[in-house]
C-alpha cells in the first residue's frame, strides 16, 4: 500500500499537535508496511525522513501533463480560487459575463506563471487562504507527476483538503480526509469562520472516507456537516514512545509545579486554568502554576492573573517545542488540559508518558481513551481545583496516578492506530 499524504507541518518545526500527529502516523504506517510520500508547503530539510519521503511543495513548479491543457487543468482545480472582490448587483447575463471574464483572467495569469514555483511560508499568517489555494495547484501537479507511485490520497485537516480534492480529480485515486479539528472546536457555535467551514465540508463530501480523531469529533462531522455516518471512521490518536529517555532536570525549587501547555486560545480554556489556580493558592502556597504556549488570549490571561493577585506564583514561558516541551513535563508534578472543545489532545498522553498525573476536560477526545486521567467539566473550576490540590497534597494518590497513567498510555501506540488507517485505505482502493 502506497499513500500520497498532504500535511501542513512536520517536526521539528511545528506550531501545535498536528505536526506531531503526522509524524506518529507515518512512522506507524511504515511499521505496518505502508509507504508514504508526505507533501508539505515548506520543508526545512532537517525533517526525519526515515519513515517517509518528504516532498517540499515550494520546490515544485506548477505544471500539467501533455494530454491536459490549461483550461482542463484549471477546470479540475477551479474550486480553489479565493475570490475577495465584491461585485455590485447585476442581472444574470451581466453576472455570467463577469464570471467568464474572471475565468479568462485566471487562465491568462496561470499561463504567465506556468512553470514557476510558489514559495510557501507554511505558516498560519494573513495570506493563509491564498497559500491554501496555491498549495492545491501544486498538490495537483505532484499527484499527476507521481500518479504511479501511490494508491490512495490522505489529506490532513482543512488546510490540505483542497490539495486532496485536486489530486483526486486529476488522478482518479480515492481520497481519505483526516479531521483533527473542526470550526466548531476553534470558535463558538455562533462564531465560526464560514470560509474554513465551507472548505471542511467540501473536503468531507469529496472524500471516500473520513477519519476523525475521536467519537466526539465524529458526531460533530455527522451532525454539523451532514456527512453520511457510514463513511466516517474514528481512529484515536496515540503517543510516540520511541527514543523516550528519562529526563532529569534541576528544579531549584521545592514547590509543586502545575502546568498548562498548549495554545493560549479560547478553545484551550486558559481562563479556567487560571481561575482554578487562584482557588488552589487560597488553600496552599507551596505550588507554582506555569502556562506554556502562546496565542491570542495571552495578554488577556496575563491581566487575569494580575487581577486575581497570583502573579508571584504564576509563570508564562511562551511557546515551547521539542526538548523544551519534554523538559517542562519533567519539571511538572501535575498537567492540566482544561479545553472547552478538544477533538483529541495529545499533550496529556505525552505528560503521562513522562510520569506526570493529568487532569483533563471531559470535553476532549482523550477522555474517551484515558481511564487514569482525572476528568472534569472545563467550566467546573471548583472540581478542577480540588483535583489539582489532591494530586499535589497526597503523594500516594499522585504516585498511583503516575504509574497507572504511564502503563495506560504505553498501550496507545501509533503502530496500532496506523493499522486501523491501513484498513480504511484498503476499503477504498478498488
Amino acid at each position: 500500500m502506497r499513500v500520497l499524504m498532504f500535511g501542513w507541518e512536520f517536526p521539528p518545526h511545528i506550531a501545535g499537535g498536528l505536526g506531531t500527529a503526522c509524524e506518529g502516523i507515518v512512522r506507524g504506517l511504515a511499521y505496518n508496511g505502508v509507504k508514504t510520500l508526505f507533501v508539505m508547503p515548506s520543508a526545512s530539510g532537517d525533517e526525519d525522513q526515515s519513515a517517509t519521503t518528504i516532498i517540499n511543495a515550494s520546490d515544485v513548479p506548477v505544471s500539467f501533463t501533455e494530454n491536459l491543457d490549461v483550461s482542463e487543468f484549471l477546470d479540475k482545480v477551479q474550486f480553489v480560487h479565493i475570490g475577495t472582490n465584491m461585485v455590485p448587483y447585476c442581472d444574470p447575463e451581466e453576472f455570467h459575463n463577469l464570471v467568464e471574464e474572471d475565468r479568462r483572467r485566471q487562465e491568462q495569469d496561470f499561463k504567465v506563471h506556468l512553470g514557476e514555483k510558489y514559495k510557501f511560508s507554511g505558516k498560519y499568517g494573513s495570506n493563509l487562504m491564498e497559500e491554501v489555494a496555491r498549495y492545491a495547484m501544486v498538490g495537483g501537479t505532484i499527484a499527476m507527476q507521481r500518479k504511479d507511485e501511490f494508491d490512495v490520497i490522505h489529506a490532513h485537516d482543512w488546510l490540505t483538503y483542497y490539495a486532496g480534492i485536486a489530486a483526486k480529480r486529476l488522478t482518479g485515486k480515492p481520497l481519505v480526509v483526516h479531521v483533527h479539528a473542526t470550526s466548531f472546536d476553534r470558535g463558538s457555535v455562533d462564531n465560526i469562520d464560514t470560509r474554513v467551514y465551507a472548505i471542511e465540508r467540501r473536503g468531507m463530501e469529496a472524500a471516500d472516507k473520513v477519519i476523525t480523531v475521536s467519537d466526539l469529533t465524529r458526531n460533530i462531522v455527522i451532525s454539523k456537516y451532514g456527512i453520511d455516518p457510514a463513511k466516517v471512521v474514528t481512529v484515536h490518536n496515540a503517543v510516540d514512545f520511541s527514543g523516550r529517555d528519562d529526563m532529569h532536570v534541576e528544579r531549584g525549587i521545592t514547590d509543586k509545579v502545575v502546568t498548562f501547555l498548549g495554545r493560549i486560545t479560547f478553545q484551550k480554556g486558559p481562563e479556567y486554568f487560571i481561575e482554578a489556580a487562584a482557588k488552589v493558592l487560597k488553600r496552599t502556597e507551596h505550588v507554582r502554576f506555569v502556562m506554556a504556549g502562546s496565542g491570542d488570549m495571552m495578554n488577556r490571561s496575563i491581566r487575569q492573573v494580575a487581577r486575581l493577585g497570583i502573579s508571584d506564583r504564576f509563570h508564562f514561558t511562551g511557546f515551547l517545542r521539542g526538548a523544551d516541551v519534554q523538559k517542562m513535563f519533567a519539571l511538572s508534578d501535575v498537567y492540566v488540559m482544561p479545553s472547552v472543545s478538544e477533538p483529541f489532545g495529545i499533550s496529556p498522553l505525552e505528560a503521562m508518558r513522562t510520569g506526570v498525573p493529568s487532569v483533563i476536560s471531559k470535553q476532549s477526545g482523550a477522555a474517551e481513551v484515558l481511564k487514569y486521567a482525572f476528568k472534569v467539566d472545563f467550566w467546573d473550576v471548583d472540581a478542577m481545583a480540588d483535583q489539582i490540590y489532591g494530586l499535589i497534597q497526597y503523594p500516594a494518590l499522585a504516585s498511583f496516578a503516575a504509574r497507572a497513567g504511564y502503563d495506560e498510555v504505553n498501550t496507545l501506540k501509533w503502530n496500532n492506530a496506523a493499522a486501523k488507517m491501513k484498513k480504511v485505505y484498503e476499503s477504498v482502493v478498488k
